[in-house]
C-alpha cells in the first residue's frame, strides 16, 4: 500500500524521465508487479497522447503589440496631473531629498559619535557634591577653572 503510493506519487515524473535512477528503478520494479499502479500509468500515457494529438499551441498575434505600448504611454502622459507649487516639486526629486536626509542622519550619528567618545579629563572640570540638611537631597557642581562658569544641580528635593 505505501509503496503504491510513493509509485503513483512519481507517476507523472516516471513517465516524463524527470527521475533519478534509484528512483526510476525502483518505480519500474513497482509498475512491473503491481496491476493498479499499470493500469494508472496506462491512463496519464493515453491522456498525454491524447493532449499532444488535439491540443497545439497557437502563434501569438504580435500585429497590435508595440501599437498598444506607444498608445499607453501616450495616454498615461495626458492623464498625469500637472505638478503646482513647491511641496510637488520636492516630492518629485524624493530620491535626492531621501538621500540629503540620509546623509544629514549619518552625518549627526558621526558627531555624535565623536563628541561622545571626547572625555574632557578631570583638569578641564571641577566636579563637587555636597549633602543638604534635607537627608534625600544631592547637590552637585560642575565648573571649570578657566571659566566662571558653574552648572548646579540638586537631586532628591521635589517640593
Amino acid at each position: 500500500m505505501l509503496t503504491c503510493y510513493r509509485t503513483r506519487r512519481r507517476l507523472g515524473a516516471y513517465l516524463d524521465g524527470a527521475l533519478d535512477q534509484d528512483a526510476a528503478r525502483s518505480t519500474s520494479t513497482h509498475l512491473a508487479s503491481c496491476e493498479v499502479c499499470q493500469r494508472e500509468a496506462a491512463q496519464l500515457r493515453r491522456l498525454h497522447g491524447l493532449l499532444v494529438r488535439n491540443l497545439t499551441p497557437a502563434q501569438p498575434d504580435w500585429t497590435g503589440f508595440w501599437q498598444g505600448i506607444v498608445r499607453g504611454i501616450e495616454d498615461q502622459r495626458e492623464t498625469r496631473p500637472a505638478r503646482r507649487g513647491w511641496w510637488p516639486a520636492i516630492m518629485g526629486h524624493r530620491w535626492a531629498f531621501g538621500g540629503g536626509l540620509v546623509a544629514a542622519l549619518l552625518l549627526s550619528i558621526g558627531v555624535w559619535q565623536y563628541t561622545v567618545g571626547v572625555r574632557p579629563s578631570e583638569a578641564d572640570v571641577l566636579v563637587t557634591s555636597a549633602h543638604t540638611d534635607d537627608p534625600r537631597g544631592t547637590v552637585m557642581v560642575y565648573s571649570t577653572p578657566e571659566q566662571d562658569v558653574a552648572v548646579v544641580w540638586v537631586f532628591g528635593l521635589n517640593d
